[in-house]
């Protein structure tokens, strides 16, 4: 499991390494989900975990670890909602789940034997937050103004991310 702050390199270094990648952004919760968090700049707030699906990500790492093969959905950011599925093969015996809310289910997948290690990615906040701004205008993610306010909030609070995913074992 790779978790760390958004921007901090974890989609990157995913790739680099050449194993098979489990997005864990794709668990996102479509938008028009009732009951949805709401952050204080009037949207859904998809920094809290419960605009994310666990429990469906760590069926999903059970199906690679076991069958090598998982049915996973594509979730389109700019969009906030899941646009179809696609199947993900495992390569190899080892792959990455990496995602912002990846220590959320540390703790079920040691439990299921589906662990090997969890690690917390960390940069500079200030080139954490450039990166991540970079690439946030790049994909057209959300608006500017979003993206601004949100990346400014998450500068911020990254220390307390950090904190949070070291003590639930990254």
């Amino acid at each position: 499991i790779l978790a760390g702050p958004s921007g901090s390199g974890k989609s990157h270094l995913g790739a680099r390494l050449g194993w098979t990648v489990l997005r864990l952004d794709d668990f996102y919760r479509d938008a028009d989900e009732p009951g949805l968090p709401r952050s204080s700049l009037g949207i859904v707030d998809w920094d809290d975990p419960r605009s994310w699906n666990a429990s469906a990500a760590v069926d999903a790492i059970q199906a690679l670890c076991n069958e090598g093969v998982a049915e996973v959905p594509m979730y389109h950011i700019s969009a906030s909602a899941r646009t179809g599925t696609h199947t993900l093969r495992r390569t190899g015996t080892c792959f990455i789940a990496e995602g912002l809310f990846a220590p959320a289910i540390v703790d079920a997948c040691r439990e299921a034997g589906m662990l090997d290690a969890a690690i917390c990615l960390r940069r500079n906040r200030i080139v954490t937050f450039g990166l991540r701004l970079a690439r946030d205008l790049r994909e057209g993610r959300k608006p500017p103004w979003v993206l601004l306010r949100r990346g400014w909030r998450l500068l911020k609070d990254e220390p307390r991310l950090v904190a949070e995913a070291i003590a639930q074992g990254c």
